[in-house]
């Protein structure tokens, strides 16, 4: 067995082939620490083929990677459900959540009443009242205020852990045996108060997720033999055609099959400006159409909606722990059973001294509440979880709370070109027939046939862009077979049964460089000057009698996005050093725009795997390096890099698969904001930290050289707990 980085332990030799991640939903339980939750992730990560565990009871999830040819999701539910853990539904339901707020109105409840008896029980003893009224006040106080401390200090005992709630419930207990029944109240009041903030702070960040699955309506105006027929949206298929009117929520993803209109797709991609909608375009669940009607065909079923995935995905991400986080926790264990233990030998030193017990046994306790570390453990939970569902409300979608930290440590970023600094709107300029061919029928239109006819097989944007200049002309595109491609030169398929070669200077300089060429060198000087131009250009070529003979060249352009440059000088201004632009492009094309937006440096001409090179050495470089592509073509290279980032990923599964953070819209202002969040999240930590370890440490010592009364370390304590939460809280409102 080994320990991977995270604490959490693995089987060695698992084929990650063979692995499998599974999520599920368990109760939340009140409480500081996460020490059973540690506990329990010792216990599954023992089961045979479980490779990790990562538990939460605060957020309520059990998050496992196994060996299905070992083990499965049902055993694993089985596993968690036979050491005393309760299943929720997954996802959850509406139930699930009245129950969540119930449950907390009544710790609020609880706190009140807590509240009311200590201050009962202190006024009845100043006033010299019935001592009866005094102790069931305090009886009150000391019941309701230690309940869910109590209970999760039990359930944490279960799982043979100690944890924080242990230590404040033995303090109040022990404050009240020396006869000081109001600051163990006290310490119950406040210890409640800031557990009931804390979830109220953590259920906020989960209901700014959950509030976007209220943005879609629950049912859809369907057209059934030309009528409108209303149907809940969990009936209706993909093919489906729907109606929205202007102001109408649109209720499924698909694609317009009639009308245009302008959608408002904020809630889900964070665009402010509405998005014009013609025939053909792709519309999302959970948008607005605020103008024109629509008819619209459904792609997607409502549980593969893109903000159900997006909800899904962002609930998985607040379930994986910061590495801020899972060191806190990893310590936490050890720490409160050394609180325990400078506790004992607080008490056991100076009375083995002659010291008297009363006294002595104060300030133990006081000691004890002082250096209990509730601050210390609910600072980065607050802070991540909070910057998550941020986020995932600007249509930024962080796969896990790593990721937010390492956003904030990025000093170098790289982009893909096509679709990311450029609009990837690739459009077909020019077509030009080269003279000498000695096809005195081939024309232009016919040269843009045979080019269409063997690109219609492509992926790639130019051939898309042919494609489309073939269809706006009304072209007749033959059928083309034995279709081949050289990623990042060219491709070849045959026409009329004669091979036809599409291709860079590279393709034709490599792949067909044996071969001799009619035409090749004037086609060479001809790209070179469309190049210049800022053109994308390409040669056409075609086998006959045993040689090629160049037909023609195409010529493409793309446009810059409009923020590209705001968005570059905006990296500089969070701190980042160096910016690159990665393409398969010629270099001269890449050059200009790279020059246009404030690029530092251009890497042209790459194929895939020579991305992949690239981003290795930016790594070896600067060590923190963000790639920027569409998640599709630039996978391999968003996987190098330190956090990836895919654009566009609201109609992509590839984007949502591959990157560390996804942009579900097409705003390049986002980048930005994802590295503004990670730093300012970073900042919102340190804070956190330094509050919580210099509330301790000024405790400790004001306690070990001068003495302070326990009513102020309760308050310095549980004061420092509630502030780190607000200022956590804080990160819900970041706009960049």
């Amino acid at each position: 067995m080994a320990t991977r980085p995270g604490g959490t332990t693995h089987v060695a030799s698992t084929d990650p082939a063979s692995l499998s991640t599974c999520t599920i939903s368990i109760e939340r339980r009140g409480g500081r620490g996460e020490a059973g939750a540690r506990a329990l992730e010792r216990q599954l990560a023992n089961m045979p083929g479980v490779h990790d565990a990562e538990v939460s009871f605060r957020t309520g999830s059990v998050r496992v990677s196994y060996d299905e040819r070992i083990t499965g999701e049902e055993t694993i539910r089985q596993a968690v459900h036979d050491r005393n853990v309760s299943l929720k539904s997954d996802p959850e339901t509406e139930t699930d959540e009245v129950s969540s707020r119930s449950e907390l109105r009544l710790e609020a409840v609880f706190v009140g009443l807590t509240l009311v008896g200590m201050v009962t029980g202190l006024a009845t003893g100043w006033l010299d009242g019935p001592p009866l009224l005094m102790w069931a006040a305090y009886g009150v106080a000391y019941v309701l205020g230690g309940w869910y401390g109590l209970k999760g200090a039990i359930q944490t005992l279960r799982h043979r852990a100690v944890d924080i709630d242990l230590l404040m419930i033995v303090a109040a207990l022990g404050a009240l045996s020396i006869g000081a029944p109001f600051e163990g109240a006290m310490l119950l009041f406040l210890f409640s108060l800031s557990n009931t903030l804390q979830h109220y702070a953590i259920g906020r960040s989960r209901r700014a997720i959950k509030s976007l699955v209220e943005m879609r309506p629950d049912e859809a105006q369907i057209l059934r033999d030309g009528e409108e027929v209303t149907v809940p949206i969990e009936e209706v298929a993909v093919g489906d055609v729907f109606v929205v009117r202007p102001g109408d929520k649109i209720p499924l993803d698909g694609v317009v099959a009639s009308g245009e209109g302008t959608v408002d797709q904020a809630s889900l991609t964070g665009e402010s400006v509405p998005v014009p909608k013609e025939p053909g375009d792709e519309v999302f669940g959970g948008t607005i159409n605020e103008s024109g009607s629509l008819e619209i065909e459904v792609t997607r079923q409502a549980h593969e909606s893109a903000i159900s995935r997006l909800i899904h995905m962002v609930e998985r991400a607040q379930s994986e722990k910061a590495p801020t986080q899972r060191l806190i926790d990893r310590l936490e264990q050890p720490y409160v059973l050394g609180v325990f233990a400078i506790t004992i030998a607080a008490i056991a030193i100076p009375v083995g001294l002659g010291s008297e017990f009363t006294a002595t046994f104060y300030r133990a306790m006081t000691l004890m509440v002082a250096a209990s570390p509730c601050a210390v453990i609910i600072s980065t939970p607050a802070a991540v979880l909070s910057a998550i569902a941020s986020g995932g409300r600007q249509g930024v979608l962080f796969k896990g709370g790593e990721h937010v930290e390492t956003a904030a440590r990025i000093d170098a970023v790289a982009f893909d070109k096509t679709g990311t600094l450029t609009q990837g709107d690739t459009q077909l300029t020019d077509v030009f027939v080269r003279d000498g061919t000695g096809d005195e029928s081939l024309t232009e239109d016919k040269l843009l046939s045979i080019a269409a006819a063997v690109q219609a097989r492509s992926e790639h944007h130019l051939a898309r862009a042919t494609v489309r200049a073939a269809k706006t002309r009304s072209l007749d595109v033959a059928h083309a077979g034995g279709f081949q491609s050289v990623a990042g030169k060219g491709v070849k398929a045959d026409v009329d049964g004669r091979p036809i070669h599409i291709g860079n200077r590279s393709y034709f300089q490599t792949v067909l460089g044996d071969a001799a060429i009619d035409g090749l060198e004037g086609g060479l000087d001809r790209l070179e000057t469309l190049e210049a131009e800022g053109k994308t250009s390409v040669l056409v070529a075609r086998e006959s009698g045993g040689g090629v003979s160049i037909l023609g060249w195409l010529a493409f352009t793309d446009t810059v996005r409009p923020d590209a440059a705001e968005m570059v000088d905006d990296l500089r201004d969070l701190g980042v050093e160096h910016i690159v632009m990665l393409t398969g492009d010629n270099e001269r094309v890449a050059q200009r725009i790279a020059d246009e937006v404030g690029i530092d440096e251009v890497q042209a001409e790459l194929l895939p795997e020579e991305k992949v090179a690239t981003i290795e050495a930016l790594v070896g470089r600067h060590e923190y390096v963000a790639m920027v592509g569409d998640g599709v073509n630039d996978a391999p290279a968003l996987a190098t890099a330190t956090l990836g980032i895919a654009m566009g990923g609201a109609g992509t599964d590839v984007a949502l698969d591959t990157a560390d953070v996804v942009l579900m819209g097409d705003d390049l202002s986002k980048i930005p904001y994802v590295l503004g969040l990670g730093r300012r999240t970073r900042r919102t930590l340190t804070i956190n930290l330094a509050i919580a370890f210099g509330a301790i440490a000024l405790m400790v010592s004001a306690i070990l050289l001068r003495g302070i009364p326990l009513p102020l370390a309760v308050v310095g304590h549980e004061g420092s707990t509630v502030i780190v939460s607000l200022n956590g809280l804080r990160l819900l409102g970041f706009r960049g």
